[in-house]
């Protein structure tokens, strides 16, 4: 049993679990979930705390009576569970903050796809009695990290979906020689190149033409995007090997996009992308599977044609 476990029973055992909600303040219909989840938690005597700008948004533009033990902002939260209210972007952000902290993560779905955050609104107190009930099991999502020599990226390097190495300009392709584990693979002529672990080869990969990768196959997919050649196609590798990159581009700068947050680089930093020292852990209800997940949410498998 894990330490961090042994502090979620320990602190079950008291009585009191500590969450900390970190939410999307751009969707409108967020507000009911938000509401359902704090009546459940106070019910229950939860120490309750939110991050400081979704609460002033909850509580100065929509007028809400919200009551929390306290605010917090960037990385300072310690607690048992952090629950994402929004869609799977907040999830990653989310995701982000927590880091290496360890700390379990409830993804509350009031966006659209909803794929890693997978409760529903109206299944907040049910996803809330399975922790309480201990009916859970928590899924470990590996993470990848980006270091770039000679220049520092100025936000978080830790992406749980993926990283793509991206041109700046409408015009011109880039290269981008890539090494895995100090061997030359390819340079790649192409529009980009996404680095996705499992948890993102449902994401931007796939639309790229990359595969579905289940979590915890311990591999990692190259998927170049909008490649010159017909000859290159996605490779999967394992996640303990080092990748390095070099890019050229006609604009002598390109972007790095850490699960969306873009970094800009100068033209011939060599890049090194490997597995991060930590995983994130996602909590999982009975009866959630991720065949299912793939064909309810993504329509895996369906067959559109008129009888």
């Amino acid at each position: 049993m894990s330490a961090k476990n042994s502090k979620e029973i320990i602190s079950a055992m008291e009585g009191i679990f500590r969450f900390a909600i970190i939410g999307n303040r751009y969707q409108d219909k967020r507000q009911v979930a938000v509401m359902r989840v704090l009546s459940y938690l106070s019910e229950k005597q939860a120490e309750v705390y939110m991050d400081r700008s979704f609460y002033d948004f909850l509580t100065c533009e929509e007028h809400l009576d919200v009551k929390v033990a306290g605010v917090f902002e960037d990385y300072n939260f310690d607690v048992d569970f952090v629950i994402s209210m929004g869609g799977d972007g907040t999830f990653l952000r989310a995701a982000s903050r927590v880091g290496a902290k360890g700390t379990p993560l409830i993804g509350v779905n009031t966006g659209r796809l909803g794929f890693l955050a997978d409760v529903l609104p109206s299944e907040v107190e049910t996803a809330l009695d399975a922790i309480y009930s201990h009916n859970y099991k928590l899924e470990q999502h590996s993470v990848i990290k980006i270091d770039a020599e000679g220049e520092s990226i100025e936000g978080n390097p830790f992406a749980l979906n993926d990283i793509a190495i991206l041109k700046r300009d409408n015009a011109a392709m880039i290269s981008i020689r890539t090494s895995i584990d100090g061997e030359y693979l390819v340079t790649y002529q192409a529009d980009g190149l996404i680095i996705s672990t499992p948890t993102g080869s449902t994401a931007y990969s796939l639309s790229n033409g990359g595969p579905i990768i289940v979590p915890q196959s311990g591999i990692l997919c190259l998927t170049p995007v909008a490649p010159h050649s017909l000859n290159i196609r996605p490779i999967v590798i394992s996640d303990k090997s080092v990748i390095t990159l070099t890019v050229e581009s006609r604009s002598h700068n390109f972007l790095a996009a850490i699960d969306g947050r873009s970094e800009k680089l100068r033209e011939g930093t060599q890049l090194t992308i490997q597995k991060a020292p930590y995983e994130i852990n996602i909590v999982k209800r009975p009866g959630k599977r991720y065949f299912a997940n793939l064909r309810e949410k993504m329509m895996w498998g369906a067959d559109n044609r008129q009888p």
